[in-house]
């Protein structure tokens, strides 16, 4: 079974490589290709979560698979490693691409050239970002889905997706040389970039050894708080997803959470209480950047007046509760971010995919005409755009979308009972008990802080979701009826139905959640799984056996 590992990286490589060869003109074959694709995909993330729960007998922790490529010892080689953050990884990567391929075969992979080799590369990026064990491949696939991502985001032209593309690409150039930096630094020091060999090399370093790995791994964080669209260096994301075609933007959505990801992992690995000095390193500006960044996302979702934008500022005051609540809690609090991560990323996407569903057919502008209209006291507008037919009309599809926009508004706001607000309770559970922070005597500024940060973001999330929801549902500018398909509003449903899940199953799911917490904090299990990995290559230094 350890072979599965290396599947999610593998297949989707292996099928975009066909599409290649098939042309741009044989678009069933390559839509049913990436179809089985990705349903395989989701199969082997499922049977990795699996063995990832499973507990090891008469051992310590759970199952942990080590794959490595070639045979070279994990110091020496590429190393594939899947423990339980990663197997969540890939089965949210996985439901979130079957979602989006789905709702493209609708029409928006016709829209523009090698969109299934594209989206196939990018849940290979993706994947491997979740399961590598060292650094270097963790630049190497971050490449990869950020190439796939450059034309995903341009996939169906037009002037608006072309402006917030070049600037996606300007950013993302730009932080992939730092990164290259940061890794350089901390290779020159450490003498290694294998994660698990880090942590055991980082609490033995000094002096200006210890200060250089301190640069490398700050000009690092820049990195990954750039991917997660921290405040201010996420000013690119809001403009980028909203252009973005439908499918294309809720893959997006997990896109931010790979540098959430990138910081829960080497964090709390390299910098956890076992590193000594080092121990909690830049803590305090994730607490701060991430309160300031639910801050400007609020501000996004009042300010805007477009459904997609606002979609695109949820997915900062997403991130920005993540890393607000590592900053404050560490690991304690990393089952609940957990859960709300799932929670977040599923609803954000199911709001990307139902936007375009939404406004089909209403005029360009509708939502600033609306406005206008309410403060000059205008019953009518004047003139809208013809609406586009594509599908079929169905029987009460507003009243569908309708209770989908609802579902989704109540998820992000964090309201009771559904997922969101039990992802906000878990955390906020930890962050206001002094005893889970170390059995201080009272509970710290910053989880005060970060409470009222919640509280008005989630407030604020109602004002705009109701604003915008009476605009499109209760009182149109026209009458129109959206013509939808229903393998369209299927993989919105199936979204919304994944929230259910999480609440409704909220018990065992959050015991899960907390054993990856617990993992992450104590990460012995996964620094001697990965460097006892047997490996079947002799090195130069003797070790290894055939």
């Amino acid at each position: 079974m350890n072979d599965l590992i290396v599947v999610p990286v593998v297949l989707p490589l292996l099928v975009a490589a066909v599409m290649v060869l098939l042309g741009d003109r044989r678009r069933p074959i390559k839509a049913a290709l990436g179809l089985a694709s990705t349903l395989a995909l989701l199969g082997a993330a499922v049977a990795l979560l699996r063995m990832a729960d499973t507990p090891v007998p008469g051992g310590n922790g759970a199952w942990m698979g080590v794959y490595l490529l070639g045979g070279w010892p994990a110091r020496f080689g590429i190393v594939l490693v899947v423990d339980r953050l990663a197997a969540l990884m890939l089965l949210l990567t996985s439901f979130l691409g079957l979602a989006s391929l789905v709702f493209s075969l609708a029409r928006w992979h016709r829209a523009g050239a090698h969109f299934h080799p594209l989206f196939q590369l990018q849940l290979m990026g993706l994947n491997g970002a979740f399961l590598t064990g060292d650094l270097f491949n963790l630049f190497v696939f971050f490449e990869v889905l950020l190439a796939a991502s450059y034309g995903l985001a341009l996939h169906g032209s037009g002037r608006a997706r072309v402006r917030a593309g070049m600037h996606y690409i300007a950013v993302n150039l730009v932080a992939s040389l730092l990164f290259l930096i940061g890794a350089s630094l901390i290779y020159g020091v450490a003498g290694t970039l294998n994660m698990a060999d880090l942590a055991r090399r980082i609490p033995a370093l000094a002096g200006a050894d210890r200060t250089l790995l301190e640069c490398g791994a700050a000009i690092l964080g820049v990195v990954f708080l750039v991917k997660a669209a921290m405040w201010p260096l996420g000013f690119w994301l809001p403009t980028t997803y909203a252009a973005a075609s439908p499918p294309a933007a809720a893959l997006f959505s997990i896109m931010s959470k790979v540098g959430v990801y990138a910081v829960l992992r080497l964090w709390l690995l390299l910098f956890g209480e076992g590193s000594g000095p080092l121990a909690g390193f830049g803590g305090d500006w994730l607490l701060v950047g991430g309160i300031m960044t639910i801050a400007f996302g609020m501000i996004g979702v009042l300010a805007t007046q477009d459904m997609a934008r606002l979609a695109g500022a949820s997915v900062m005051v997403s991130s920005g509760t993540l890393l607000a609540a590592l900053g404050a809690g560490q690991a304690a609090v990393a089952g609940g971010v957990l859960f709300y991560m799932v929670s977040s990323v599923l609803a954000i996407s199911a709001l990307f995919l139902l936007v375009e569903l939404v406004e089909r057919g209403r005029g360009m502008g509708a939502d600033v005409l609306a406005v206008t209209m309410e403060a000059l006291g205008e019953v009518e507008p004047a003139s809208l755009d013809e609406p586009t037919e594509v599908g079929i009309a169905i029987p009460a599809s507003m009243a569908v979308l309708g209770i989908a926009f609802l579902s989704c508004a109540l998820v992000l706001a964090g309201l009771p009972p559904l997922s969101g607000f039990i992802g906000k309770f878990a955390m906020l559970t930890v962050l206001l008990n002094p005893a889970g922070l170390g059995g201080g005597s009272g509970v710290p500024g910053g989880s005060w802080a970060l409470l009222a940060a919640l509280v008005v973001s989630g407030l604020a999330t109602v004002i705009a979701m109701t604003r915008a929801g009476i605009r499109v549902f209760w009182a149109p500018l026209d009458g129109s009826e959206p013509r939808v398909r229903v393998i369209e509003i299927a993989p919105i449903g199936l979204l919304l139905l994944l929230c259910l899940g999480l609440t409704v199953r909220a018990g065992p799911i959050m015991r899960y959640m907390q054993a990856t917490a617990q993992s992450l904090e104590a990460p012995r299990n996964y620094i001697d799984s990965v460097l006892s990995a047997p490996p079947t290559r002799v090195t130069t230094e003797g070790k290894g056996g055939a």
